[in-house]
C-alpha cells in the first residue's frame, strides 16, 4: 500500500471501530492490531472487514477487538497512532518512560523530601547526557591516538591544533557547573539564567586570576592572598582577603555539588523576592537582588561548603578503594543496577567528575564498566533468543538497545526496554556484574583520567587497559550465556510467545493467500489433479457436531478463518476430512491444512489454544507435502492430557477459502462417526 492508502485505511479502521472517542488503547503483535474499546457494540464489523488491508475483524469478548492486518501491521499501527484524532490515546503497553516511573514509584517512601531530593539530582544531570556522551567519545578518540603514539596528550608543549582538540571536550566538563545550575534552577521553577549567571560569576577569568599553583607567586601578584598545601590530598588551598573578609579560593570548573547547593538556596530567595516585589519591576529587581545576595554567598560560603562535601565523600571512597580494592570493585557494579532505575546514580557520577578535578583520575568508572557490560550482555542474550524464536518485536528492541550500549555506553534502552519488563534477567545480570567486579578487584582496580561513558569506543581511556577488557568481557559473556541458557521469560511467558508466533504465522499466510486463506500453497503435481469436484467434507473426528457460533474461540466463531463446524470429540483419532495434499502440518500437532485437487482448502484445528501444549499429548502421523486420502490418520491425541492441562479438545474443521466458493453449508446438530459428512460444498 502507498502511504496515502495506508493513511486512508488507518482512518477507516478507526471510524468503523466507533471513532477515536471509542478507543481506549491500541497495541499490536506481529500481525494483529489489538484494541480496547469503550463500547464494543459500536463496531461496524462488515464495513471494517472491507477496509483495504484488513484481513479479518475479530471481536474478543467484552470490549476487546482484534483487526488482522498481516505483515503491514507495524506501519498500519504507526499510521493510526499518528492520526491527529488519536492524540492522547494510550498504547496499552507501558512505554520506557512508564517503566521508569513505575520503578521509581516503588522506591517512594514516607519521606517526600527524600524523593524530591533524588529527583532534583537526577533532573539536574539528565539533560546533559548528550553533551557528556559527545565529550567522552572525543576523549576516547584522543586516548586511541595517545595509545598509538601519534600524539602525547599529556605533554605540556602540545601544538595549537591538539590544544584546540582538548578544548572541544574540556568545554563540557569545565563549564559543567553552569549547565548543572541552569538545569537545577529550571527543575525548581525559577529563572534558569539567574542560576547559571551566579555560578558563572565564580568561574570568570577575574575570579580565577586569584588562583595560582603556589603561595609565593600568588602572594607576589595579588596582595592579601595566601595559600597552603594539603599534604594528604596534595591540593593547594588559597584564601583571599575581600573587603576585610577571608574568602577561600577554589577552581570551580567541573564541580557539581556547588551549583546543586547554590540553586537549592537560591530558589526560596527567588520566590520570596517575587512575592514582595511588584510585578511591573520584577524583571529587573528579582534577578538583580538574587545576584547581589547569592554571588557573595556562593563565593564565601556555599562554594567552599560544596568543595568540602564532595572532597569528604570522595576521600571516603578513595580510602575504601585503596585499602579494600576487591570489596570496592565488587560493590560498585552490584549496586548500579538498582541505582540507575531510581536515578540515584547521578551522585556517583558527580563524584567521578570531582575525583578527576581534585585527584587527576577517577577510580569509580572502571568497576562501573562491569555493570554496563553485564547489562549489555544480558541484552545480547535476549537478542540471540529473539532471533531463534523469530520474535520480530523483541529482536528490534534488543538490537537498538545493544547498539546504544556497545557504541554509546547508554544502559537505559536495555534497562527500561527489556530488563525491567522481564524480572528473570536481573539475577543473571547480577552474576555478570559480580564476575566482572571480582576480576577488577583481583587485578588491583582501574583508573581513568577522563569522564567517559563505558562503551567499546572508550576502552582506551582505562588503565590498565588489559584488565579492563578482561573484566567487561567476562561480565558481558557471563550475563549473555546465563540468559541464553535459562531464558529471560517465565514458562508462562514462553508459552504465550509461542502461541503468538503460531498465530502470526497463520495470519501472515492468510495475508499472502487472500482474505480467507490460511497457508501458502504447496505445489501439487499435475498428474495428481482429479476431475471429480469436492462436494462434501467429512468429519475429522468422531463426536457431536456443533455450529461455529458455539465454538469458544472468537476467531473461528467470527468466521474469520472461513465457514465450518466444531466437533466435540469422543476419542483422539484425527483423520483427513478430504483427499488432497497437506500444505500445513503444525509442529505442535494441533493444526493441519489440506488442499484438495480442485482447490478447496480445509483446516483441521485440534483443540482451543492447544498450541500452548507444545506437542504434549499429540502423536503426529503425517508430514507437510504428503498426499492423504479421506479417512487417513493425521494424528492421535490423548484427550485426557489435553483436558488435564486445562484446554478444550474441541476440533474445528473449516473451509478457509469459503469466499471463493458458491456455498459452504455446515451440517450440525448430530453425532457422527469417522467418514460421515459435516460440510457441504458448492463450487
Amino acid at each position: 500500500m502507498t502511504s496515502t492508502t495506508q493513511g486512508t485505511a488507518a482512518e477507516a479502521i478507526v471510524a468503523e471501530l466507533g471513532g477515536p472517542d471509542n478507543i481506549i488503547s491500541l497495541t499490536h503483535c506481529a500481525t494483529r492490531l489489538r484494541f480496547v474499546l469503550k463500547d464494543g457494540t459500536k463496531v461496524n464489523d462488515k464495513a471494517l472487514d472491507k477496509v483495504p488491508g484488513v484481513l479479518g475483524a475479530v471481536p474478543q469478548g467484552g470490549d476487546r477487538y482484534q483487526v488482522v492486518i498481516g505483515g503491514a501491521v507495524q506501519s498500519t499501527y504507526t499510521d493510526i497512532m499518528n492520526l491527529p484524532s488519536m492524540k492522547g490515546i494510550g498504547s496499552g503497553r507501558l512505554s520506557d518512560a512508564d517503566v521508569k516511573a513505575a520503578e521509581r514509584a516503588k522506591a517512594r517512601g514516607k519521606f517526600a523530601w527524600l524523593d524530591s531530593f533524588f529527583e532534583y539530582l537526577s533532573d539536574s544531570f539528565r539533560p546533559l547526557l548528550g553533551v557528556l556522551l559527545g565529550a567522552s567519545l572525543i576523549i576516547a578518540f584522543a586516548a586511541v591516538l595517545d595509545a598509538l603514539g601519534i600524539v602525547d596528550f599529556r605533554a605540556a608543549d602540545k601544538s595549537a591544533s591538539w590544544v584546540f582538540v582538548d578544548a572541544m571536550w574540556r568545554a563540557v566538563f569545565y563549564f559543567l557547573p553552569i549547565m548543572v545550575a541552569y538545569n537545577a534552577a529550571k527543575k525548581l521553577n525559577i529563572d534558569p539564567w539567574v542560576g547559571a549567571t551566579i555560578m558563572g560569576a565564580v568561574m570568570t577569568p577575574n575570579f580565577t586570576s586569584l588562583l595560582a599553583h603556589d603561595a609565593k607567586s600568588l602572594a607576589a601578584s595579588v596582595p592579601g592572598v595566601g595559600c597552603s598545601t594539603n599534604a594528604t590530598l596534595g591540593t593547594v588551598s588559597c584564601v583571599a582577603n575581600v573587603f576585610g573578609i577571608p574568602m577561600q579560593l577554589n577552581d570551580y570548573g567541573g564541580q557539581v555539588f556547588v551549583p546543586l547547593i547554590m540553586v537549592a538556596v537560591l530558589a526560596p530567595l527567588y520566590r520570596a523576592l517575587k512575592k514582595v516585589i511588584p510585578d511591573s519591576i520584577q524583571m529587573v529587581f528579582v534577578p538583580f537582588l538574587s545576584m547581589i545576595v547569592m554571588i557573595p554567598l556562593t563565593a564565601f560560603l556555599l562554594g567552599p561548603l560544596g568543595i568540602w562535601l564532595g572532597s569528604g565523600i570522595g576521600a571516603g571512597l578513595a580510602f575504601l578503594n585503596n585499602h579494600v580494592p576487591i570489596l570496592f570493585a565488587i560493590i560498585i557494579p552490584l549496586i548500579y543496577p538498582f541505582l540507575v532505575p531510581l536515578g540515584l546514580h547521578w551522585p556517583l557520577n558527580a563524584l567521578m567528575l570531582l575525583n578527576i578535578q581534585t585527584l587527576g583520575y577517577d577510580f569509580i568508572q572502571g568497576p562501573m564498566g562491569s555493570w554496563n557490560f553485564a547489562c549489555f550482555g544480558a541484552t545480547a542474550g535476549v537478542l540471540v533468543l529473539s532471533l531463534r524464536d523469530k520474535d520480530v518485536q523483541m529482536r528490534q528492541t534488543a538490537t537498538g538497545a545493544l547498539a546504544a550500549g556497545l557504541l554509546g555506553g547508554i544502559s537505559e534502552p536495555s534497562l527500561y526496554g527489556i530488563h525491567l519488563r522481564f524480572k528473570r534477567i536481573y539475577p543473571r545480570m547480577l552474576v555478570g556484574c559480580l564476575v566482572g567486579g571480582l576480576i577488577t578487584g583481583l587485578g588491583g582496580g582501574l583508573k581513568t583520567g577522563a569522564f567517559a561513558f563505558t562503551s567499546l569506543l572508550t576502552i582506551p581511556v582505562f588503565k590498565p587497559m588489559v584488565l579492563y577488557v578482561i573484566s567487561i568481557a567476562a561480565a558481558f559473556v557471563t550475563a549473555m550465556v546465563l540468559v541464553i541458557i535459562s531464558d529471560y521469560r517465565t514458562p508462562e511467558q514462553k508459552a504465550e510467545a509461542a502461541a503468538e508466533r503460531a498465530q502470526a504465522e497463520a495470519d501472515l499466510a492468510l495475508e499472502k493467500r487472500g482474505p480467507q486463506a490460511i497457508v501458502s500453497p504447496v505445489e501439487i503435481p499435475a498428474e495428481a489433479v482429479a476431475t471429480t469436484p469436492t462436494t462434501e467434507i467429512a468429519t475429522a473426528v468422531a463426536g457431536t457436531v456443533i455450529s461455529l457460533d458455539e465454538v469458544p474461540d472468537k476467531v473461528f466463531a467470527s468466521r474469520a478463518r472461513g465457514e465450518g463446524v466444531g466437533i466435540v470429540p469422543t476419542n483422539g483419532t484425527v483423520v483427513a476430512p478430504v483427499s488432497g495434499v497437506l500444505v500445513t502440518v503444525a509442529g505442535t500437532g494441533h493444526a493441519y491444512g489440506i488442499k484438495t485437487d480442485d482447490g478447496v482448502e480445509v483446516l483441521v484445528h485440534v483443540g482451543i489454544d492447544t498450541v500452548r501444549l507444545k506437542g504434549e499429548g499429540f502423536s503426529v502421523a503425517v508430514v507437510k507435502g504428503q498426499r492423504v486420502q479421506q479417512g487417513d490418520l493425521l494424528a492421535t491425541v490423548d484427550l485426557d492430557v489435553v483436558r488435564a492441562a486445562g484446554y478444550d479438545p474441541m476440533t474445528i474443521v473449516v473451509v478457509t477459502n469459503t469466499k471463493s466458493l458458491t456455498a459452504v453449508s455446515p451440517i450440525v446438530g448430530k453425532d457422527v462417526a469417522v467418514g460421515d459428512p459435516v460440510i457441504g460444498v458448492t463450487r
